[in-house]
């Protein structure tokens, strides 16, 4: 009788050692993925939300958007001096316009803190109309994106099997999708396509 539990024991272990090697494997195959070998995925081509155009864009209100909540930076936080021309550059007020690829038609709220020492601040920015933002914050916008990942087999790593098929292949970044994006607005008229324009 003990003879049957002895085998049993092992059999047992011997199947978890097997799914404990699949699953190493596979952990392995997912630390592989770097964020160079992310950003290499090709990017969906995503078709732009807001269609207005020139006359429309100069006949909109100008918003202007301020932080809701604003946080100061911490005690032993301290702004490095090295970086003023660039923090002046980033929060220059540009104008862009919003969208949400993920939740069409929906606000997009987020925190910005572009350099060390400064506040930390709390945005709610309105989608598919021209609004004047810091630079730091279209640009925060225009970050948002994420892989869509998929198993390879060209990546020849096998996770081993079970009673339905083997699994050999490898976690690889299928293609990278805008979530957010901000786009820029331009009301310059050039003089090249004449008054109309």
């Amino acid at each position: 009788m003990e003879e049957k539990r002895a085998k049993i024991k092992t059999t047992e272990q011997q199947e978890l050692d097997k799914l404990q090697n699949q699953f190493d494997k596979f952990d392995q195959n997912v630390k592989d993925l770097t964020v160079d070998n992310l950003n290499t995925a090709p990017k969906q081509e995503v078709e732009q939300q807001t269609k207005l155009g020139q006359k429309d864009i100069e006949r909109s209100k100008d918003i202007y958007l301020k932080p809701l909540k604003s946080f100061g930076p911490g005690q032993n936080e301290k702004f490095n001096e090295k970086f003023r021309d660039d923090y002046n550059f980033a929060k220059e007020y540009v104008q862009f316009i919003a969208e949400n690829r993920m939740l069409i038609g929906e606000k997009i709220e987020l925190w910005s803190k572009p350099f060390p020492g400064v506040n930390c601040d709390y945005w709610e920015v309105p989608v598919n109309k021209p609004v004047w933002g810091p630079r730091y914050l279209a640009e925060q916008i225009k970050k948002c994106h994420h892989h869509i990942l998929s198993m390879s087999e060209s990546n020849n790593v096998s996770l081993g099997s079970d009673g339905y098929g083997s699994y050999v292949g490898g976690m690889v970044a299928k293609s990278t999708i805008q979530r957010l994006d901000a786009l820029p607005v331009s009301s310059r008229k050039s003089i090249f396509m004449g008054s109309s324009f």
